[in-house]
């Protein structure tokens, strides 16, 4: 990443605090440059999980009050953050996203120990099969949309092989799937698609955008397989909430107050 970006993005993270009156302790890249398939004009997806003073938690009607700050994308830059209470809860829902977030490979700010206490707790706490929903949701709806075609949008197999793959992977007993897309392929990716994988991979990486081709047909032919393996098991609700456990709830409370405390008086 070049510096200058990088500088930018620390500068808007700072002003976001200034502006909202909050503490960041943790921000990362999400999206495509995290997966590591970026093309050369991928946004960059900034995400962060914010911290306010101890008094705007103790107010009666905080559940009203909004949790998440958004930015317009500018520059190629998308900023957007969620209230630690907001993360804390969708991390008892085992949130894909937020996983995502917390074992990103590219870090702007890390303080405290908030990322590293849910880091630590995720592969105790985490519900696989609502893991499976999440990236089950994804595969489906990007190869419905892109890919099941005359004409297919080529990096878009991306966006169903990597969620495809990351159901391999928890379904291997693995835990939880690796951010990078390369380490995916490497632990639970057919043998006979890596070469396939590896060529869309190295055009895409050269290229601003794949646009539309022809169907690669094994790499269809495995997604199609794969969903169809699936069938139904990974349809309707299927979010099971982990604040039934009173050890997982106990433990969140916890790095909820130290959070609050370290965010308050700047503790790293």
């Amino acid at each position: 990443m070049e510096i200058l970006v990088r500088d930018e993005i620390l500068k808007r993270l700072r002003k976001a605090e200034s502006e909202h009156s909050i503490r960041i302790p943790y921000a990362c890249e999400s999206g495509s440059r995290a997966w590591n398939f970026a093309s050369p004009d991928s946004d960059y997806d900034v995400r962060f999980i914010y911290v306010r003073k101890p008094e705007w938690y103790l107010s009666f009607d905080v559940e009203r009050r909004r949790d998440v700050v958004e930015y317009p994308i500018v520059d190629d830059i998308d900023c957007s953050g969620w209230d630690v209470r907001k993360a804390l809860y969708l991390f008892t829902r085992t949130n894909g996203a937020l996983f995502e977030w917390l074992h990103s490979p590219i870090t702007y700010i890390e303080e405290g120990s908030l990322a590293r206490s849910l880091r630590d707790l995720a592969p105790r706490a985490f519900n696989a099969t609502a893991l499976c929903y999440h990236y089950s949701h994804m595969a489906r709806r990007n190869a419905r949309e892109y890919l099941f075609h005359d004409r297919v949008r080529l990096k878009k197999y991306f966006y169903v092989l990597r969620p495809l793959l990351a159901i391999r992977y928890i379904e291997a007993g693995l835990g939880i799937p690796p951010v990078q897309f390369e380490k995916l392929v490497e632990a639970v990716a057919p043998h006979q698609l890596r070469n396939s994988i590896a060529e869309l991979l190295e055009l895409k990486s050269r290229t601003s955008e794949l646009g539309l081709g022809e169907p690669i047909p094994e790499i269809g032919a495995f997604i199609e397989s794969e969903l169809e393996r699936h069938g139904e098991q990974f349809s309707g609700q299927g979010r099971p909430d982990l604040l039934e456990g009173k050890e997982v709830r106990a433990e969140l409370n916890e790095i909820f107050r130290r959070a609050v405390a370290e965010g308050n008086t700047g503790a790293a």
